[in-house]
């Protein structure tokens, strides 16, 4: 192991952002919420806005990012952040303003808070992660779990008939007139973090520029609720999700 004693004289490159507060992660090993976690604090120390920012948490494995990021936060009933977000935003206007939600929270029991805020163009930040599953609570399908997945609550697989077809939360709101920016992102590989990163400072930028409603759809690993290894996750986002959930920029004003 590298000793502090042992890194005199060498230019450090790789740190923890200030935003980050130091403390151990409780996600599950291959979980994407911890280099999510990460992503959004280097693009609030690349931005100076620590001092002005509010996140809004809500209920499943993001609920609490209050304890991860050096901001103030408020913690929302499920599915309420998008609401708690806009009274935010409309009682403090100066403020930056963001949420993070998991796609049980955004896209089952929060759906309406998350459209009509999309629709209005309410100016606040999204941080949404999409693993295809109810992580937290263990396992079962959630509006974007694939066709043909399995989960607890799809044994055989998730069948259009019975279930319907999974949710494409980015091509919804990008469809509304409100949304001034909304791209999908992926976890699976550096060159794609890199993407993520920035989408998630574009993201920040669009509210700091006054434009209106703005979203990060980050494609995550969930190994657990996947019935994989850690270290299979990101091969079975690449092999499963892409299809389903193709990345890019979906709105862009």
């Amino acid at each position: 192991m590298t000793t502090e004693h042992q890194l005199d004289g060498m230019e450090r490159i790789f740190t923890r952002p200030k935003s980050l507060e130091e403390r151990r992660f409780h996600f599950c090993p291959g979980c994407g919420h911890s280099l999510s976690h990460r992503l959004v604090t280097e693009a609030i120390d690349e931005l100076d806005i620590l001092g002005s920012t509010i996140c809004v948490g809500s209920v499943g494995c993001a609920y609490n990012p209050h304890d991860y990021i050096a901001c103030d936060s408020l913690h929302a009933l499920h599915g309420r952040a998008p609401a708690v977000a806009t009274a935010m935003k409309l009682a403090l206007p100066h403020r930056v303003v963001f949420t993070y939600q998991g796609d049980g929270d955004l896209a089952s029991i929060g759906m309406a808070e998350s459209v009509h805020a999309a629709a209005r163009g309410a100016n606040f930040s999204v941080i949404f992660i999409n693993n295809a599953v109810y992580g937290m609570t263990g396992g079962q399908m959630a509006p974007t779990t694939l066709l043909g997945q399995v989960t607890t609550t799809t044994r055989d697989g998730r069948d259009a008939v019975t279930a319907g077809f999974p949710i494409r939360v980015s091509e919804l709101f990008a469809a509304l007139d409100g949304p001034a920016y909304i791209e999908r992102v992926a976890l699976n590989n550096p060159a794609n973090i890199r993407k993520a990163k920035r989408a998630v400072r574009k993201c920040f930028e669009t509210q700091l520029a006054g434009k209106g409603f703005s979203m990060v759809e980050i494609l995550s690993p969930c190994p657990p609720g996947w019935g994989c290894e850690p270290s299979q996750a990101r091969g079975w986002l690449t092999k499963n999700m892409l299809e389903t959930f193709p990345l890019g920029v979906f709105r862009d004003r």
